[in-house]
């Protein structure tokens, strides 16, 4: 006996909803930032579940490079890792999250392109997720 399987897509936010914002120059319909500038984003989550925690990561792509979080709702932070992973607990509105992040990457050519992503986790579960990309232009 044959059995179907059905893989769900644990992106598609069905009544789940997590948003990412990152607060730069916009060029030609793109987001784009100068190499060695800080940038700002705002997490804004309407999630009617539980959650225990929320992660952001940013990945540089054809590099080592990372962000370092500098600061997380007006609170100055030194996490200079790919990944931030905050308690609810540890959050003054868990529903808007404001983070700042600065890396010293200098693009090899023109410019890199950066993903970033949050991501709700409730026990050891993502929940919900969103994603943006960004471009780091060489000055």
């Amino acid at each position: 006996m044959q059995k179907n399987y059905s893989m769900k897509n644990k992106n598609n936010n069905e009544g789940k909803n997590i948003d990412l914002a990152i607060t730069e120059n916009e060029v030609d319909g793109g987001k784009e930032v100068d190499g060695g500038k800080e940038v700002d984003g705002r997490i804004t989550i309407d999630y009617p579940g539980r959650f225990d925690s929320l992660s952001i990561n940013s990945q540089i792509e054809d590099s080592s490079d990372v962000f370092t979080y500098t600061e997380i709702d007006s609170k100055k932070i030194n996490h200079p890792y790919a990944r931030l992973s905050i308690l609810k607990k540890d959050l003054q509105d868990p529903k808007t999250i404001k983070f700042k992040a600065f890396t010293r990457h200098i693009p090899k050519s023109t410019e890199s392109n950066v993903k970033f992503r949050v991501t709700l986790i409730q026990e050891h579960k993502e929940i919900a997720s969103n994603v943006k990309f960004i471009k780091i232009k060489k000055n």
